[in-house]
């Protein structure tokens, strides 16, 4: 699954949004992971994320994604709501699986479904599971994408492209193997899906005075970096050696053929966080076990700058319309259909 590109949702979907209500503090807004709406003294925030670009796990992938996403904002997730569509009424098995799953990313977390909505379309090739997820913050403690500051560092946690390379693993195990991937390849790389949680580290950065944050999901660390230093209106300089890749996921890479910088990688959260808090984020993030690098700057300017191996890329355009994974869906068979 793929967005529309930025002009496209700029002239079709955006202007459709505007409103004057006082109590939205934020509203639909490109490269925000979440809404804020004032209710009482508080604020709520928001999000919504579908999942089609995974078959096993979707349910708790899916759980796991949005709240993700509610996290980075500064706030505990609390509630969501379910969309689950299969393609059959005759999919009970899968339904089954589904809700288990959805259960269980539930407890893991410790937020409650609310409601929703559960059906079949014959329209559909695989499952669509898609959730919003909603929890409270206080106004003022909110941390949005567009916060980044001149002489920030920008911190990534654990890795990348963690989420991609376990559902490659997961749903084109077949695949992986007529293209010289082992069995300890696709164990170690189904081993990643259990990191995708960003929240412990989001609500570590919040505490700690992060200015921006944002987790790696579609488009990878690239569009990642791309839509902080957008709506941030500053240049994100990058050290590509700094970024940590686990092993599994660079073979994964290179039997694939996709680039690890633009692959989904939720499990992976950026953040940029003042000079003076560098040391205090670090100890913390160590303390708590979190795998975490110091992979740049922000500086005055625009875009993003990746150095790597004595060569310089930049980057100022975002691409919300390409997706390494939805390319996987189209130019590899899933084990779904062998």
């Amino acid at each position: 699954m793929s967005k529309f590109s930025l002009e496209v949702l700029n002239r079709l979907v955006y202007p459709n949004f505007a409103q004057d209500d006082p109590d939205v503090v934020l509203g639909a807004t490109f490269g925000e992971d979440v809404a804020l709406t004032r209710v009482g003294r508080t604020l709520l925030a928001s999000h919504i994320d579908p999942i089609v670009g995974a078959v096993q796990n979707i349910g708790w992938l899916a759980v796991h994604v949005a709240c993700n996403d509610i996290a980075t904002s500064g706030a505990m997730p609390r509630w969501i709501q379910l969309l689950v569509l299969v393609p059959k009424e005759e999919d009970e098995a899968l339904l089954q699986e589904i809700m288990e799953d959805v259960a269980r990313a539930s407890h893991e977390i410790g937020v409650s479904i609310i409601g929703g909505h559960t059906g079949y379309s014959a329209s559909l090739s695989r499952p669509l599971v898609a959730v919003t997820a909603m929890g409270p913050v206080e106004d003022g403690k909110q941390i949005l994408t567009r916060g980044a500051q001149p002489g920030d560092h920008i911190l990534i946690t654990k890795g990348i492209p963690l989420e991609g390379t376990a559902i490659l693993a997961y749903d084109f195990s077949k695949m992986a193997r007529n293209l010289g991937l082992t069995e300890q390849d696709l164990a170690e790389a189904k081993s990643l899906m259990k990191q995708v949680s960003v929240i412990p580290e989001a609500l570590l950065f919040a505490e700690l005075g992060a200015t921006a944050m944002h987790d790696v999901t579609r488009g990878g660390l690239l569009e990642t970096l791309l839509e902080i230093a957008l709506l941030s209106d500053v240049e994100i300089q990058v050290n590509y050696e700094q970024i940590p890749i686990p092993p599994v996921a660079e073979r994964f890479a290179m039997a694939f053929g996709y680039d690890p910088m633009k692959m989904i990688s939720s499990g992976t959260l950026a953040a940029s966080i003042p000079q003076e808090r560098l040391d205090e984020v670090a100890q913390a993030l160590d303390r708590a076990g979190i795998l975490f690098a110091d992979i740049g700057t922000v500086q005055e300017g625009q875009g993003v700058k990746i150095f790597r191996e004595g060569e310089m890329a930049e980057y100022v355009v975002v691409h919300p319309e390409a997706d390494e994974l939805a390319r996987m869906w189209v130019d590899y068979v899933p084990d779904t259909e062998n």
